[in-house]
């Protein structure tokens, strides 16, 4: 594991949605991204065991910032174009992505462009210096 306070995550969560599917886009990002990322990249993740007292680790768990933020649909695209031209790795949660099964997921998906989506969220792992600039304008998500 190394760390590195250069690096961090960052979510931004559309405020239109309600807790528990703000909850379930953030779980399925964080998977995702983790699931993406090459090897170097996880390194720099810095995930690493906690150990409590009775010796019990609790596995896996980023020592790096995860700030969670609230935005618009239209902000999360933004971010979200930003962060492609940017190279920084990515994952969205989009609502076509909820209901039925998963087959029926990516039929509803496959309908819309990419501007026609309701965003939910989004998830980014990358170097603070180039994620900052993003997201300055956002607030943290209450």
């Amino acid at each position: 594991m190394v760390y590195n306070d250069k690096y961090k995550f960052v979510a931004v969560i559309n405020e239109k949605i309600e807790m528990g599917k703000a909850l379930n886009a953030i779980a399925h990002m964080g998977l995702g991204i983790v699931n993406i990322a090459d090897k170097e990249t996880r390194e720099k993740m810095s995930f690493i065991d906690f150990p409590d007292k009775d010796n019990e680790s609790h596995k896996s768990i980023s020592g790096l910032s995860l700030i969670v933020l609230k935005g618009r649909n239209g902000e999360i695209k933004k971010v979200r174009r930003q962060f492609s031209e940017q190279n920084i790795l990515f994952t969205d949660f989009i609502e076509t992505m909820t209901g039925d099964t998963y087959a029926e997921q990516l039929v509803k998906t496959k309908e819309l462009g990419l501007e026609e989506h309701n965003y939910f969220g989004i998830l980014a792992f990358g170097e603070i210096d180039k994620i900052n600039p993003i997201t300055k304008r956002l607030s943290l998500w209450k």
